[in-house]
């Protein structure tokens, strides 16, 4: 017996949706879950956020769009249960009401504003529940969203031990930074400075140094892993658990901040919605593994979109 269940996870960056149908209760750990759909839409909910404090009339509207688009699936795919958790953004917007009558009326389900630590303990069981046997324990799992990182350690069978969120996000750190095409030598080192501090706030709260395996969550990372591949269009089938190592994101991450926004939508694997913003990505997992000490990331496709998921079994 299998539960259709529906999860979305609407960030600051992008809207996404996964429609799975979820095994039995009793099928044990390792059983996984079977994709029916997943989709993703960029729709810069955050857009502003960290400037203004509000959510924009534009990048709601823009979000009801593609909310719509994903209710109409959802009623014809059949499912039984629909989860929707919204993140970053939400959170700090002071219009956020608006935000949740807009998904109420659009989806018929009201949106979870879940806390930073929720968001990070979804990130970690979305990602850990599929990881290879001989991923060596214990796991810090990294989030990059749009306006933050989640900074998870635990183990697979013992769960979460710490997790902590940071306002490092690449929506956040462009805005904040990075403003020329391509940005200034002085921006990347100041947008570098202002992510070492929060990544070394997040590595004193949980014991992230301590982890003998990264995973890294979210587009920036599978974008930066695709790249690192040479990969001529996005194969989520190859960037899932592939493992890079350090000089390759670092080469990949310098070369990301050299070019400008049109030179980097030129490169196959980039969705047009995260090429302003991927040069901040890249930098934030360059500076989490310099600072954590780690000399590879192994890639998810799996993330909070699934923990979401599972968190309805």
């Amino acid at each position: 017996m299998t539960t259709r269940v529906a999860a979305i996870d609407c960030g600051t960056n992008s809207i996404r949706l996964l429609v799975a149908d979820l095994p039995d209760a009793d099928a044990g750990p390792r059983a996984p879950l079977a994709d029916v759909s997943r989709r993703m839409e960029i729709v810069r909910l955050g857009q502003g956020v960290d400037r203004t404090g509000r959510l924009s009339d534009e990048a709601i509207e823009r979000t009801r769009v593609a909310l719509a688009s994903y209710a109409e699936e959802i009623g014809k795919l059949g499912v039984e249960r629909v989860r929707m958790c919204a993140t970053s953004a939400s959170r700090d917007a002071s219009n956020a009401a608006d935000f949740r009558g807009m998904v109420q009326q659009t989806l018929g389900v009201a949106p979870e504003v879940v806390t930073g630590d929720e968001e990070a303990r979804l990130s970690f069981t979305g990602a850990v529940r599929g990881l290879p046997a001989d991923a060596r324990e214990p796991y810090l799992v990294v989030d990059i969203g749009g306006g933050s990182t989640e900074f998870v350690v635990g183990t697979r069978s013992g769960g979460v031990q710490a997790a902590i969120s940071m306002d490092i996000g690449c929506v956040r750190m462009t805005e904040r930074h990075l403003h020329g095409d391509p940005p200034s030598q002085a921006e990347i080192t100041a947008a570098q400075a202002d992510i070492a501090d929060a990544v070394d706030r997040a590595l004193a709260a949980v014991p992230g140094r301590e982890a003998a395996t990264l995973v890294g969550l979210a587009g920036s990372v599978t974008t930066v892993v695709a790249i690192a591949q040479d990969l001529q269009e996005y194969d989520p089938e190859r960037i899932h658990h592939a493992r890079v190592p350090y000089d390759q994101v670092a080469d990949v991450t310098a070369d990301l901040l050299a070019k400008t926004r049109e030179q980097r939508l030129a490169i196959p694997v980039m969705h047009p919605g995260r090429a302003d913003v991927i040069g901040a990505g890249a930098l934030v997992l360059r500076v989490i593994m310099e600072r954590a000490g780690m000399d590879a990331v192994v890639a998810s496709e799996h993330d909070i979109l699934d923990g979401i998921a599972w968190s309805l079994l």
